[in-house]
């Protein structure tokens, strides 16, 4: 065989052999493309996203969509050719597959805890959107999780209502541990509840509830920070008492980056007049109960999907504005926003169409 003829049928069979170890041998990387965005003032599979019953709403117009991320599963494994078309891609990005599923974490614990985020999200949301109403709102602390086999369980569980520690009144979350911690590991340490049976109820009949319960635990020993404390074995947290009904109907979506649309979308609904005046507005952003928005994840992904879908502006967490504005979609505006109150006086520019002094997002930011 002349030797030109053997170096390129060697190069050839090389290739076939990188092409092969390219598609059959997997890479630790995973793969984040834009997801479905949705309109929080419209419908989803047939019934409306935000649900209000025991109070006047407003009709609306135009569009303020909650945007995602589309994920590749915690079991797939991509291939090498996979991962090089996914850099060059310009609309998908590819990260290590410890980014997204984090100590080897399944599938299901992440979208257990995806569902859980989403779940405490629409509180916040529900929150922040009626403090910026001047709506009151009731809160209560309560038993978040217990931790199994600690002193706490059986005796305390998820949803009691936390009124006192040791007689001390209660009033944020961070006051259970303090007062714990108060105690050394081995003493009692006395917990006044509204147990959560007793609370559901109340919420429903809506009366003040009547019920209350003593329970003694005795303290065990944790030096999880490195230094010995008292403990139990419960996180707290916050829940509310809302003076109408308010449903978030949204299936098949996760975590805390809707938070800032559901709230915008709830506002629009009890209040006359529209908040886009009619315009395409999409946006992205955790929010607390004080309103205060919070950087997400994907953030180029979500500009993306957001503009393919129609968005003329995307309400951008002010901590995300630098890298969003790195790749800006053509004929989308990013509107830098750090509060509900900052998102609200945006979108007051937008439906007036003065939108000369917007906070544009820039890479300095």
């Amino acid at each position: 065989m002349p030797r030109r003829t053997a170096t390129m049928l060697a190069s050839t069979l090389m290739l076939i052999a990188l092409l092969c170890a390219g598609v059959f041998i997997p890479v630790p990387y995973a793969e984040m493309s834009p997801g479905p965005t949705v309109n929080t003032l419209g419908d989803h599979d047939g019934e409306p996203v935000l649900q209000v019953d025991g109070r006047k709403t407003y009709p609306t117009t135009g569009h303020l969509n909650m945007t995602t991320v589309r994920v590749t599963s915690a079991d797939y494994r991509m291939n090498l050719v996979e991962a090089v078309y996914g850099w060059l891609a310009h609309d998908n990005k590819v990260v290590p597959h410890d980014t997204l599923y984090p100590d080897g974490k399944t599938e299901e614990q992440s979208t257990q805890e995806n569902a859980e985020e989403f779940s405490q999200s629409q509180e916040s949301a529900k929150v922040a959107a009626l403090k910026a109403l001047d709506i009151p709102v009731q809160s209560w602390v309560i038993v978040s999780t217990v931790v199994k086999g600690t002193p706490a369980e059986g005796k305390l569980h998820a949803g009691d209502v936390i009124k006192s520690v040791d007689g001390t009144t209660v009033k944020e979350p961070a006051d259970v541990a303090e007062l714990v911690t108060e105690h050394k590991p081995g003493q009692d340490v006395v917990f006044t509840i509204v147990p959560a049976k007793e609370q559901v109820a109340a919420e429903k009949e809506r009366r003040t509830p009547t019920k209350t319960e003593k329970v003694t635990i005795r303290t065990a020993e944790s030096d999880d920070s490195g230094e010995k404390r008292a403990v139990v074995g419960i996180s707290a947290g916050t829940d509310h008492t809302f003076p109408f009904t308010i449903d978030i109907k949204l299936a098949d979506v996760g975590g805390p980056s809707a938070g800032l649309m559901f709230a915008l979308g709830l506002y629009d609904k009890l209040t006359p007049g529209s908040l886009t005046g009619g315009k395409f507005v999409a946006g992205t952003g955790t929010i607390d109960d004080a309103g205060k928005i919070g950087p997400i994840g994907g953030i180029e992904m979500k500009t993306v999907g957001a503009r393919e879908k129609g968005a003329q502006y995307f309400l951008t967490p002010a901590d995300d504005c630098a890298t969003a504005a790195r790749d800006v979609p053509s004929g989308l505006t990013l509107v830098k926003v750090g509060t509900i109150d900052d998102a609200l006086g945006a979108l007051k520019d937008i439906r007036s169409g003065d939108t000369a002094d917007l906070p544009k997002c820039t890479t300095k930011d």
